[in-house]
């Protein structure tokens, strides 16, 4: 049940506010300070960003999930049977074997993942194939039901007894399909009943993010570089860790050729294919132009599965052989294994955390006693310029210039309630908050969040603007916060984990869905400082919280602002160095009008108003006002 947010913050009237910015003074903004974090969550990956649209490509399995051919089915009444006698590779040993009635056009068919968007573009398609089979191929994108083809590609077979061949195809549909309920289907006709082939690694690709070879979906990237990251925090996120011992993300499992990858089970209930593996993650933050923040698993799986430190070195050399692997020149071991993978170019790596969260699962002992300066003390000796992230703010001792990682998962009141709380940060130890997010509605008795509750399906608008106070209070603490990433990034509408999620997503790109948290950081984020400027205010912050500051990159100022429970709108006049009558503004107002609880549901439209308007000085100041539960912000040419 939703109660008022005077639960905590009771609503306040306010008086005119006057704010003075000072043209001097303050304190360097951080350059990373709007980030992404990214695990795969929720099909966020598999299923999600990494365009691939097949489903189960490689009949893939561990030790904790067996393969399987879910979701595939049969065409044309053949007999679907997994095999492993004869594996494409060490990593893909599972294949599936089509038999069926000769003369009759035999295949298996794949739904993707809930679905297949088909548009007029050009879809890049492969599978392999084991055994004698002189015909054609027949591969389709077609209608669930009804069986309407949209497009057919015919594939002059090369496939040979005992061995696995690989076929490239492309199909390009004239035009589109009403809806996502479509299927790809693969078939070949056998000349008799005995004839029987093998398949295995069926890829269907559509265009993808700058053209790249097994890339990312544009829509999703699209919305990404709209938010002007400028750091991606990989792998994860729980992800990273695995649920057991043995099962962490391991980052040379996820390098080279597709047929390379055996995939894992992932930490959220579903298989990940690593078809985004290591280089695929650099190569993201590549094209959205971000800062890479490499998480290294620290040896605590999420079970409380522990290390002990006697055999702990060898995971520490890992992250060095990783870190090798990325920056490494020709002349080392790993760098050699980057460079003829066709990576000439080193990917620079200048932050590095160590684990995730290990302060939960009974870690932190362990934690503070060896693991962390285990990894720090072997990567600075490396890498003296490196700067090492803590996954927790409970790290013991402080060594170095290590950065500690907040993650807040909480309700409005709270992220309101704390605009001061980066103030008693410390400068030499800074703080990455690498996963926040307001995930449920203020209740009577909570003080901080209850994981028995429900948590909202959305962001929502009062959460949305909580979160903009708590992000203010890190920007005007820029020389102690480093950056702030909401978490967790995307979700898959047909399967997910957790909820709220900044993006939500389907197979129809047209119903990809931006939370009214995502136009807030995209209205921050977009209107970076260089520097934070010093202020003098008429009032106390609350219920109005803003900070002031200086782009020197735009020549601009800037003030941004959010207002919380109060009961009228808050005035302001607010004056930069040199402003004088006539001088005009820019005045961003981002408001809900269905209310506090508004909410960007899945494929609908946006609660998030967006209002743009200028503004005359008068005086030597600038005159606005800003109404409940409102965003803004204000920008102004310094000269």
């Amino acid at each position: 049940m939703l109660y008022s947010s005077c639960a905590v913050l009771f609503a306040t009237a306010v008086h005119a506010i006057t704010v003075s910015v000072s043209g001097t003074g303050g304190v360097t903004s951080s350059p990373l300070l709007y980030g992404l974090m990214f695990e795969d969550i929720n099909n966020s990956g598999d299923g999600g960003l990494y365009a691939e649209l097949i489903k189960n490509r490689g009949f893939q399995g561990d030790s904790l999930t067996a393969a399987s051919l879910s979701p595939w089915t049969a065409v044309g009444g053949a007999t679907l049977t997994l095999q492993s006698t004869s594996p494409l590779s060490s990593a893909l040993p599972q294949s599936v074997n089509v038999k069926g009635k000769a003369n009759t056009a035999i295949g298996i068919s794949n739904p993707g993942y809930w679905g297949i968007e088909v548009k007029p573009q050009t879809y890049t398609g492969s599978f392999y194939v084991m055994g004698s089979y002189s015909g054609l191929f027949t591969a389709n994108l077609q209608a669930a039901s009804g069986g309407k083809v949209y497009a057919q590609a015919n594939i002059t077979s090369e496939s040979k007894k005992g061995s696995w061949t690989k076929h490239t195809f492309t199909l390009k549909p004239p035009s589109a399909a009403p809806d996502t309920n479509n299927v790809f289907s693969l078939s070949f006709t056998p000349t008799s009943s005995s004839q029987t082939l093998n398949f295995n690694l069926i890829s269907l690709f559509p265009p993808t993010y700058n053209n790249r070879p097994n890339g990312m979906r544009p829509d999703l990237m699209n919305a990404l570089k709209d938010l002007n990251p400028s750091f991606l925090r990989l792998p994860g996120g729980n992800n990273l860790e695995g649920g057991s011992s043995g099962n962490e993300w391991k980052w040379e499992k996820t390098l080279g050729d597709l047929t390379e990858r055996p995939g894992r089970t992932g930490d959220w209930g579903y298989y990940n294919t690593d078809g985004i593996g290591i280089i695929e993650y650099l190569l993201w933050c590549q094209d959205l132009d971000v800062e890479p923040v490499l998480g290294v698993f620290a040896g605590m799986n999420l079970n409380g599965d522990l290390v002990p430190e006697s055999s702990l070195q060898t995971y520490v050399q890992d992250s060095l052989n990783e870190l090798e692997f990325l920056m490494g020149s020709a002349s080392t071991t790993y760098g050699k294994k980057r460079i003829a993978l066709g990576y000439p170019e080193p990917f620079p790596i200048k932050y590095v955390e160590v684990g995730n969260e290990d302060n939960l699962n009974n870690g932190l002992a362990s934690y503070n006693s060896y693991r962390f300066a285990m990894f720090h003390n072997a990567i600075i000796e490396k890498y003296p310029d490196m700067k090492i992230i803590a996954s927790t703010t409970e790290w013991k001792p402080q060594i170095g210039n290590s950065i500690g990682d907040a993650h807040e998962y909480n309700t409005p009141d709270i992220f309101a309630s704390e605009f001061h709380k980066f103030d008693k940060v410390t400068k030499e130890h800074m703080t990455l908050v690498g996963e926040y997010a307001a995930v449920q509605a203020n209740l009577r008795t909570n003080t901080s969040t209850d994981w028995d509750a429900p948590f909202v399906d959305h962001p929502w608008w009062i959460g949305a603007v909580s979160e903009a106070i708590y992000e203010l209070g890190a920007e005007r603490n820029s020389d102690r916060v480093i950056g702030l990433s909401y978490a967790p990034l995307l979700q898959n509408m047909d399967s997910h984990q957790w909820h709220p999620d900044l993006i939500s997503f389907n197979a129809d790109t047209s119903k990809t869905t931006l939370s009214t948290s995502y136009e807030r950081i995209k209205l921050f984020s977009n209107n970076r400082f260089t520097a934070v400027l010093p202020m003098t205010s008429s009032a106390a912050f609350g219920p109005a919280y803003y900070v002031a500051g200086i782009n020197d990159d735009t020549d601009m100022y800037i003030f941004k602002a959010a207002v919380y429970n109060t009961t009228s709108e808050v005035p302001f006049t607010l004056s930069f160095p040199g402003t004088t009558e006539g001088r005009t503004a820019r005045l961003t107002l981002l408001t809900a009008p269905g209310g506090a609880y508004a909410m960007n549901t899945f494929g609908g439209p946006n609660a998030v108003d967006t209002n743009v308007s200028t503004i005359t000085a008068s005086g030597s100041g600038f005159s606005f006002s800003l109404p409940q539960w409102s965003i803004a912000v204000l920008t102004t040419g310094r000269r």
